[in-house]
């Protein structure tokens, strides 16, 4: 099973990206989701995580209602559109299945002020 992420970029202050994450292998419609997020010096931290069935969200109290996690399984992914977005939210943005402890390789997220 592997999980890719995509869509990270530069953005400014104020503005918007979506992510993207791909499983391939295996379904992941069966599978709690997460985001999570690295800036550099610092710890991995969590983001959003979104249930199986997409009934339930869990945010990080920094990105609640800026951010927002959802799935499609159809196309076996899981998105995270962020707006409002701010400096601080620079870093390496990661998915994961959770419960299993696989991970996608990360995708470089950058604000500008």
């Amino acid at each position: 099973v592997q999980l890719v992420e995509s869509g990270g970029g530069l953005v400014q202050a104020g503005g918007s990206l979506r992510l993207s994450c791909a499983a391939s292998g295996r379904t992941v419609s069966d599978v709690t989701m997460g985001w999570f997020r690295q800036a550099p010096g610092k710890e991995r931290e969590f983001v959003a995580r979104l249930s199986w069935s997409g009934s339930y969200t869990y945010y990080a109290d920094s990105v609640k209602g800026r951010f927002t996690i959802s799935r499609d399984n159809a196309k076996n992914t899981v998105y995270l559109q962020m707006n409002n977005m701010k400096p601080e939210d620079t870093a390496v943005y990661y998915c994961a299945a959770l419960g299993y402890d696989l991970w996608g390789q990360g995708t470089q997220v950058t604000v500008s002020s």
